[in-house]
């Protein structure tokens, strides 16, 4: 790591939370824009809008690693549980439930994204994430027992986007594997995919065409909310794994939720309080973590985008680049002390 740049810690929680304010902001405009459209029309909008901000944001292959035909069916996938069923439940239960609801039972995708990487990466979940998490979670509960105190919660509404939350981890898991590509490239393929298959969907159910205005909206809505979010949860993931990065962008259903409020539902509470310092503590408990023992590297050849001055990547260029570029390149077999989470680099056990 560079002297006086960021931690891959502080880094990839800000990313991370970054990535967490474009999508938690971007729920109760859908909610708001989305009434009387089709949730497949919706849901191919949202997605129609982040593929068109990924035609901008893409990187050449001297910048950043290309997509494989390899990646295909993990691409797939990812457009099945991220562009289709997840937006589309998400989308049918806004449309049966306040916006502030929808926006806290979204704080379960941060559970379900975290389990699949424990269980399929092989991530750390130290104590420390293990309370990050805890504290995360009993905010979102603390949140949705004000609404349901309040009334306003519709359970068939509030299942519909539990089960967003499920397709959704299933996702953020998948995407782990696509991390090291660009990710202009990834958002441009899982839009592209999504957008077909949703706005085949809403002919065959004839569903009702937007006016321009509510079109407009939630291309914008999916550029940002959607597209760039995507865009910065990659690059999150990248740094700072799978399990950090779903835990620390589990603080979205409060910035949603606190959108909804500015957007005219005024559900505040103590319990709504509450419940936001209780996911605040546990996105600081992320940002302040500190992993730091011996470790070993064994031999490796792979492709993405890296710089040379973070310990990791000391083989020769002539004449050397300046700043990240990709290419294929080595690793050699190699042990050494520093500050690490679960990157792309440090998969191994404990």
């Amino acid at each position: 790591m560079a002297h006086g740049s960021l931690s891959p810690v502080l880094r990839g929680g800000l990313l991370a939370l970054l990535a967490a304010a474009l999508f938690g902001l971007s729920t109760p405009f859908v909610q708001l824009w989305g009434r009387g459209i089709g949730p497949f029309t919706t849901a191919g909008l949202l997605y129609g809008g982040a593929g068109l901000v990924a035609l901008f944001i893409r990187r050449p292959k001297e910048r950043e690693a290309q997509l494989q035909r390899s990646d295909a069916g993990r691409l797939l996938a990812m457009a099945l549980f991220g562009a289709v069923i997840g937006p589309v439940a998400l989308v049918w239960g806004l449309q049966r439930t306040s916006g502030t609801s929808a926006s806290l039972m979204l704080t379960l995708e941060a559970l379900f994204t975290a389990l699949l990487a424990w269980r399929l990466y092989g991530e750390t979940v130290d104590r420390r994430v293990v309370l990050a998490m805890a504290s995360l979670l009993a905010g979102g509960v603390v949140l949705a027992l004000d609404q349901s105190l309040q009334g306003n919660v519709q359970l068939l509404g509030l299942a519909a986007v539990m089960v967003t939350t499920a397709a959704w981890g299933v996702d953020n898991t998948l995407s782990r594997g696509v991390a090291d590509r660009d990710p202009g490239q990834v958002v441009l393929a899982k839009s592209s995919l999504g957008v077909v298959a949703t706005f085949f969907l809403a002919v065959f159910f004839a569903e009702p065409l937007p006016n321009l205005l509510a079109a407009g909206v939630l291309l914008g809505t999916g550029a940002t909310g959607y597209g760039l979010s995507l865009r910065f949860y990659l690059l999150a993931q990248r740094t700072f794994g799978a399990a950090r990065t779903g835990s620390v962008f589990a603080f979205a259903p409060f910035l949603g939720a606190l959108g909804a409020f500015g957007l005219g539902e005024r559900a505040a509470s103590g319990l709504l309080v509450l419940g936001g310092v209780l996911m605040l503590a546990g996105v600081i408990l992320h940002l302040v973590e500190s992993h730091d023992h011996a470790h070993g590297h064994e031999a490796l050849e792979h492709e993405h985008a890296h710089t040379h001055d973070d310990g990791h990547h000391d083989h020769g260029h002539e004449p050397m680049p300046q700043g990240a570029h990709s290419h294929l390149h080595m690793h050699t077999v190699l042990v050494h002390k520093h500050p690490h989470v679960p990157d792309l680099h440090h998969g191994h056990k404990h």
